[in-house]
């Protein structure tokens, strides 16, 4: 197998030579500038193996993510702890869609039909390659809402059929079912599943008690974007596949994908849907959707396809004119991530949970709704002060300190998600640390005295 460096070597010197390819009539295959080029030599030089010990300690060594951190043009007066919601780009990504937007714009119908739309082959071959799917599996969206309801959406259903999901899902998916209900006469049933839960075979099970003979479509997130729960999506599609002649799994994988090492087909699963503009940071508005072969011919698209496009993966894309820059611009963030290593993120992101959950968990009322075992979470935790409005502590966070994070007040949970990411530092995380500490010590400044009337 190729490594890192040798694959980053072949990639960058055609481009320094400068003769194997024009970025003029190809900006897309470029890498960007020289700085970009730089940055990821310096990642694939780094000297950790993918053995346990070499991930833990390329997960501490701050030398080595200095050099991602810098990859990024992120406000350092700011500090964003909400990468779950949407992540910045490197600036490699941002400068080959914008490359790409100005080539569109020199000639616009020939530029992006005749020669950038048919680059997005290469990166439909390169995300199934990447995460062990048949390309064609694998159709390129704009986030993961389209993807899911592409499947919710176009699945049939009868009057009186049934679809299960969770109370924790992403709201969205959760309207798309009820709209539903409204209109096809199906019915929304949703499960409980205990927060946190490090019993894979309970969650299991809660899911198979559920299913009636009604039961005709599972939604389940592979991780639940509100506490970071991984949940055991192969098991329960396995179990799925032996009820009602074998219930179809939607698996919402818009917060897995790039967050934590894994292949989509390893999870057995028939549709897929992730936003890559979240954990791959890829450009903002893109997405995949996997479909299993099997299943794309049955599956209606959301805007209409010819007929002659029946069995092939591209019907979910058409969507009418829609800018290339952004969907190639997928290619550039795939190299970075190769770059720095799929097991290496994952370590790293679940050092940066624990580097700040953990002193947490020390205080007094300090309550985590996520697990720290590396099976059930990676990146996202929740985390409440009891006795601590938990809208308002996210807000104090952002105006005191201008520490973004989200406050959750859910039926059955609050607290505030913390996102961080490979570009957050060790000292932005400090921060937090000492903002929550302070709550915790002082509570929350009073409100001030509405003014007096005019």
């Amino acid at each position: 197998m190729q490594s890192r460096r040798d694959f980053l070597g072949s990639v960058a010197a055609p481009i320094a030579a400068g003769s194997l390819l024009s970025p003029a009539a190809f900006p897309s295959l470029a890498l960007g500038s020289p700085r970009g080029i730089g940055i990821l030599a310096e990642l694939a030089a780094t000297p950790y193996g993918d053995d346990p010990a070499g991930l833990a300690a390329a997960a501490r060594d701050e030398t080595f993510w200095a050099s991602v951190q810098q990859a990024f043009t992120a406000d350092r007066a700011f500090v964003n702890l909400n990468n779950g919601g949407v992540s910045p780009s490197p600036r490699i990504v941002q400068e080959s869609v914008k490359r790409n937007l100005d080539f569109s714009n020199t000639s616009t119908a020939y530029t992006m039909w005749r020669i950038l739309e048919p680059q997005r082959e290469t990166v439909r071959q390169r995300m199934a390659r990447q995460w062990g799917t048949d390309t064609e599996e694998i159709a390129i969206t704009r986030n993961s809402s389209e993807s899911l309801q592409i499947c919710q959406l176009g699945m049939k259903v009868e009057p009186g059929d049934e679809v299960l999901t969770t109370t924790q899902d992403y709201p969205r998916m959760i309207t798309t079912f009820k709209q539903r209900e409204r209109r096809d006469g199906i019915k929304l049933v949703q499960v409980k599943i205990p927060i946190p839960c490090e019993d894979p075979a309970q969650i299991v099970r809660i899911f198979e008690q559920a299913i009636t003979p009604r039961t005709r479509i599972l939604l389940i997130c592979h991780v639940i974007n509100i506490t970071g729960q991984i949940l055991p999506v192969r098991d329960i599609v396995a179990m799925a596949r032996t009820k009602n002649g074998g219930i179809p799994v939607i698996v919402d994988g818009a917060h897995a994908l790039a967050q934590f090492d894994f292949k989509i087909s390893d999870l057995g699963c028939d549709y897929y849907g992730v936003s890559l503009h979240k954990w791959l940071c890829a450009p903002h508005g893109t997405g995949l959707l996997y479909v299993r072969k099997d299943k794309i011919r049955d599956l209606w698209p959301m805007m209409a396809a010819d007929e002659k496009l029946d069995n092939d993966i591209r019907k979910f894309e058409e969507i009418g004119t829609h800018p290339a820059a952004n969907f190639l611009g997928i290619a550039d963030a795939l190299t970075f991530h190769q770059a720095i290593g799929g097991k290496r993120r994952e370590a790293r992101l679940r050092y940066l949970r624990d580097y700040w959950a953990k002193p947490l968990l020390e205080l007094p009322k300090v309550k985590l709704h996520t697990s720290l075992d590396p099976r059930f979470s990676c990146a996202i935790g929740n985390v409440q002060i009891e006795g601590v409005d938990t809208a308002e502590l996210a807000g104090h966070l952002f105006d005191k300190y201008k520490i973004y994070v989200v406050g959750i007040k859910h039926d059955e949970f609050e607290g505030i998600r913390v996102t961080p990411s490979v570009y957050t530092t060790i000292e932005e995380l400090d921060r937090f640390i000492d903002a929550m500490r302070k709550v915790i010590k002082d509570g929350l400044p009073a409100s001030p005295p509405p003014p007096p009337p005019p």
